[in-house]
């Protein structure tokens, strides 16, 4: 290390080395010496211009010098003799026998371990967005930047994009820009410097009490406040939402949530699960379910004319009354371009029921070979 020289405390302000050093001994064999990283406490003893001393008895005198000093001209402005400050150690061998110390590093070291008891306690903040990406929103904590991946956000601030894009999501994600969130710390790193931030789980507590209020069952309304690809969802009562999946919002075929549904139109819905301070809800549970009344005037080995509603990898669905469709598996044809090209969407043709389950909602259609209708 470069020798390197630095102006005294005065004396008066600063023990007598000699006079204490029986002191000192006795002291420093019942306590370990402060070595690199470790966190001192210690009273400003003098300032000058570009150094501070620090008395980190029984040890000896700290300094903070040079970069550290540089570094810490926002912290050292406020600082004035007889105050206690918290330092780390950076080195302990410094050529006038002072231990070098930084008020910038000890500053980190406290906001990380302060981090990391946020994480284990599950503390809540709230902070202002500062910024947005295509994969959730920046934070600030402490003078730190966080992260808040768009999966951690509520229900009520999950961007609702149709199909995933990421433009579009960006474009939502940034309307939150300026505003504040209730968030939880859940991730620490203070290796990586990294924060990860959660939205959800900061009213655990409350939504488990209005959830508990509620059982597999139970008939709701709610008014619709989002429609997805894969669903609704539907407010049952300030502060709880539920998902209605896109196969329980009606017994036929829904492709698309948007050509039934409208966001704040109110509709009934079942209760079919509770789980984990969320419900899930069935629209179609509330209305009749056609496979009972096709149980009555359909059989096993009936002829029967069917309309072709959708293709998938295994083959048809056909449809022989609204709510009742079967597959008609691709190994009857060639090929699946022969199966379309044979079967067009929209049309009717004769079938046979090779199986019929109005219990379990299953069937399976022969084509016969007869012309469309």
């Amino acid at each position: 290390m470069t020798t390197r020289t630095h102006t005294s405390p005065d004396d008066g302000d600063v023990k007598d080395k000699k006079a204490d050093h029986m002191m000192n001994e006795f002291l420093i064999q019942t306590k370990n010496p402060p070595v690199v990283g470790d966190i001192v406490e210690g009273h400003v003893i003098a300032l000058h211009k570009s150094s501070v001393f620090v008395d980190i008895a029984p040890f000896g005198t700290g300094i903070i010098f040079g970069r550290e000093f540089n570094n810490a001209r926002d912290i050292i402005k406020n600082i004035s003799i007889g105050n206690e400050v918290t330092a780390t150690v950076v080195d302990i061998n410094n050529a006038d026998g002072y231990f070098e110390l930084s008020l910038r590093e000890a500053r980190q070291a406290l906001i990380w371990s302060e981090a990391e008891k946020a994480v284990r306690e599950k503390i809540s903040f709230v902070l202002p967005i500062k910024e947005a990406n295509k994969g959730g929103l920046i934070l600030e904590w402490q003078g730190i930047a966080g992260f808040l991946p768009a999966s951690q956000l509520s229900t009520d601030n999950y961007p609702r994009v149709e199909g995933g894009d990421k433009d579009r999501i960006f474009d939502e994600l940034q309307k939150l820009v300026g505003q504040t969130l209730q968030v939880t710390l859940i991730t620490a790193d203070p290796k990586e410097g990294k924060l990860i931030f959660s939205e959800k789980g900061t009213d655990q507590k409350e939504k488990q009490v209005l959830v508990s209020k509620y059982a597999v069952g139970d008939d709701v309304e709610g008014e619709i406040t989002g429609i997805v690809d894969f669903g609704v969802f539907i407010k049952v009562e300030d502060g709880l939402e539920g998902l209605a999946h896109i196969s329980e919002l009606d017994w036929g075929l829904v492709d698309n949530p948007r050509k039934i549904f409208t966001v704040g139109e109110k509709v009934r819905a079942r209760i079919i699960e509770v789980k984990d301070g969320k419900i899930s809800l069935s629209v179609k549970a509330l209305k009749e379910n056609p496979w009972g009344a096709a149980a009555k005037k359909f059989a096993k080995d009936d002829i029967v004319q069917a309309v072709i509603i959708k293709y998938n990898k295994h083959g048809a669905l056909a449809s022989i009354e609204e709510g009742v469709a079967g597959l008609v598996h691709v190994s009857e044809f060639e090929s699946i371009e022969k199966l379309r090209e044979t079967l067009e969407l929209g049309k009717s043709y004769a079938f046979k029921i090779n199986l019929f389950d109005p219990k379990d909602q299953r069937m399976t259609l022969s084509y016969t070979g007869a012309n469309a209708k």
